[in-house]
């Protein structure tokens, strides 16, 4: 598959580094494109962000067209900024530009959002999101799993993000009943 992976300001990095991380060693065609926003948090979080491929204000990148062939974008953590501007379709960024085309293309778009509680603003964008094609994910990991570490936690994320692109692993332990 070939994805653009967009990492915008909220709390989360482990999960765009470990998705990532995951579907670029199964061989899938992976880039990324974070946010001024996303740096800041990092640097909170003491994380270390993946490779950027894309500026974040590049309109130009591939991405920004529909006529480019891609699979589709998971934005890995979605902020609620960016949960706005995507349900709207303000596409300022290549973050945000690159989701509109998702959506107007008919391809997988993906949002991950990373905040708690949620107002009614937020639960309407996630609405008319949903509405217009994407998915959103809260990253709500499930505890069901056996999870030892915060990094498994993370996984069982990846795991989900990855069934929703169609994309076969065994990054977390699935569900299989008593």
């Amino acid at each position: 598959m070939k994805l653009l992976i967009g990492i915008s300001g909220a709390s989360g990095m482990p999960y765009a580094k470990a998705l990532i991380d995951e579907l670029k060693k199964q061989g899938h065609d992976v880039k990324a494109v974070i946010s001024k926003g996303a740096r800041n948090v990092a640097k909170y979080e003491h994380t270390t962000l993946p490779k950027s491929d894309y500026d974040e204000g590049d309109l130009a990148a591939p991405f920004a067209s529909g006529s480019y062939q891609f699979d589709g974008m998971v934005i890995i953590p979605c902020s609620l900024k960016t949960l706005g501007e995507v349900a709207h379709g303000i596409g300022g960024t290549l973050v945000t530009r690159a989701a509109e085309v998702c959506l107007k293309e008919r391809r997988k778009l993906i949002l991950v959002v990373r905040e708690t509680p949620l107002s009614l603003i937020a639960i309407e964008n996630m609405r008319l999101v949903t509405l217009a094609g994407g998915v959103i994910m809260p990253a709500a990991p499930g505890f069901y799993s056996d999870s030892k570490s915060v990094n498994d936690l993370v996984n069982f994320m990846v795991g989900r993000v990855m069934d929703q692109l169609g994309v076969k692993h065994n990054v977390y332990r699935r569900w299989k009943g008593k």
